[in-house]
């Protein structure tokens, strides 16, 4: 079960979720799902999240930094341009991170639900 805060925090938002493992873009689900959010995606491909972002409207997103070989930037661009608010979840740690997107909140695989919801929430509210 979700913190109660973080619960309100992101209730009722619409979350893009680009993710090429399928079990960690399930626990975001899950995790986001119970925290009433809308899910948008997931995306395994950078394409596909464009598409998304074409298509709907998001308030915020959790980017995996490489899908299948390619680094989620596009995305981050599109994102950054609209001005909404997302974080990268990564392995490979924030170091990796080139410039502009170093100063973007960073969540570091593997993470708990109660690590992923305080990440999300510190992102929204810098958002």
């Amino acid at each position: 079960m979700s913190d109660p805060k973080e619960t309100k925090t992101l209730k009722g938002l619409r979350i893009l979720v680009v993710e090429d493992q399928a079990p960690i873009a399930l626990q975001l689900e899950d995790i986001l799902v119970d925290s009433e959010c809308e899910i948008v995606g997931p995306a395994s491909r950078i394409g596909q999240a464009l598409k998304l972002l074409d298509e709907k409207t998001v308030d915020a997103a959790v980017l995996d930094l490489n899908l299948a070989g390619e680094m989620v930037y596009p995305v981050a661009d599109v994102l950054d341009s609209r001005g909404v608010p997302y974080m990268f979840a990564t392995g490979y740690g924030a170091s990796i991170l080139t410039e502009p997107y170093r100063r973007k909140p960073v969540l570091q695989k593997p993470f708990s639900r109660r690590e992923f919801l305080r990440a999300m929430r510190e992102t929204i509210e810098q958002g």
